[in-house]
């Protein structure tokens, strides 16, 4: 049978198959901020990453998952790492429990469909079709929040603060 949405979250679901959110977020301290981002631009491009965003003083990257650690090392190696933080946030459960839903969906459309085409008057057609409509928008959402979910885990986003390095100042000024 199917599983139920209580069912689905006591599943043991194998490490690999897991759903993380992953975020990291790095200051550093650099001589040029502002060829950071052209720096930061190649260093993606190179893990089949990209840049969501760009400033003289931020860079946000989206880099795929399995290249994430790889990201964080060689960021790291861009100028003086002063802040470093990592958040990952487990979404396997609410990922699992949409494609139950999904597939639930998907069979009580088959279903409508079945009936329509055995529909004896247009009344029973009419609410059929009301009801398929319904189904169609509920699944376009399912699966529009499951597509959003699958890009943010099989990307990790990377915030990169980019500070200029303070040159210092005359002595006893």
């Amino acid at each position: 049978g199917e599983a139920t949405l209580e069912q689905a979250d006591k599943l043991p679901v194998p490490i690999q198959k897991r759903k993380i959110i992953q975020n990291a977020y790095l200051r550093l301290t650099v001589n040029q901020p502002d060829s950071m981002s052209k720096q930061l631009t190649q260093l993606a491009e190179s893990l089949d990453g990209y840049v969501s965003q760009s400033g003289t003083y931020e860079t946000i990257l989206r880099i795929p998952s399995n290249r994430f650690e790889d990201a964080l090392d060689q960021i790291s190696t861009l100028g003086k790492l002063t802040d470093k933080s990592i958040r990952g946030k487990d979404v396997t459960n609410q990922y699992y429990d949409l494609e139950i839903r999904i597939e639930n969906a998907e069979k009580a459309r088959k279903r409508y469909l079945e009936l329509l085409a055995q529909a004896e008057n247009v009344e029973t057609a009419l609410k059929v079709e009301k009801e398929l409509e319904r189904l169609n928008t509920e699944l376009d959402q399912l699966q529009g929040q499951m597509k959003r979910l699958e890009n943010l885990t099989s990307f990790s986003t990377i915030t990169i603060r980019h500070e200029e390095r303070k040159k210092p100042g005359p002595i006893g000024y």
